[in-house]
């Protein structure tokens, strides 16, 4: 299945969506600027495509959601990417935070349990000419050891705590972002950064994120 064709959004509507992602918070020029080069429209299929640039998280396939761009922009910034970092994404979801990623950084891989999903992204990475994303179906609680270590690492699931496995495969001075919580109604954007004798965690801003969950999904 091809992307959908749609028209671009007009000039307004771009002013109106990198004001939202300013009063909101996301100040950074580079994430700003990545975020004025990925159009969020053709991530946001089927009935909600006509509300694909508010600042709102909306449903997608499997049971997921796209997240408020606000959210994908202050996780960004969070995670301070520069042009040379090997970058991990958990949760591919439709594919726009690892869209927004590969206008920062040197590669992206990206990987979720839902073969749908990565087969969807797969497509709209093809069509909008993303080569430094891989996306890949698997078990993103485990991280992708065969590509570690990691420059950066961000979750867009929320844990109860930051995953052991995603914190060994994060490099020396590399960054995490994790939303974590014990429930989908009180949960706490986290940042890691990973020093030579250990972790040090911020608490960054509220946020709701589906849980990230073990094991591959069996949606075709």
């Amino acid at each position: 299945m091809s992307p959908e064709p749609r028209p671009d959004p007009t000039p307004e509507t771009r002013m109106q969506f990198l004001y939202a992602l300013r009063s909101r918070g996301v100040t950074d020029t580079r994430v700003l600027d990545a975020m004025e080069r990925v159009d969020r429209g053709p991530f946001v299929r089927g009935l909600f495509a006509g509300r694909a640039y508010e600042d709102m998280p909306l449903p997608i396939a499997c049971g997921q959601t796209i997240s408020q761009p606000s959210v994908v922009g202050l996780m960004t910034q969070a995670l301070q990417v520069s042009a040379r970092d090997k970058v991990l994404e958990v949760g591919t979801g439709s594919g726009y935070q690892a869209a927004v990623l590969a206008k920062l950084a040197r590669r992206v891989y990206s990987i979720d349990r839902h073969p749908r999903l990565v087969r969807e992204a797969r497509e709209l990475f093809e069509a909008l000419d993303l080569t430094n994303i891989t996306a890949i179906t698997g078990d993103g609680s485990h991280g992708l050891p065969e590509q570690a270590p990691f420059d950066r690492i961000i979750v867009t699931a929320a844990a109860e705590d930051p995953p052991g496995p995603l914190l060994a495969q994060l490099k020396i001075g590399g960054i995490m972002v994790v939303p974590v919580g014990q429930s989908d109604a009180v949960q706490t954007l986290i940042r890691v950064q990973r020093t030579e004798d250990g972790f040090e965690y911020d608490e960054l801003l509220p946020v709701r994120f589906v849980p990230l969950l073990e094991g591959l999904a069996r949606d075709g």
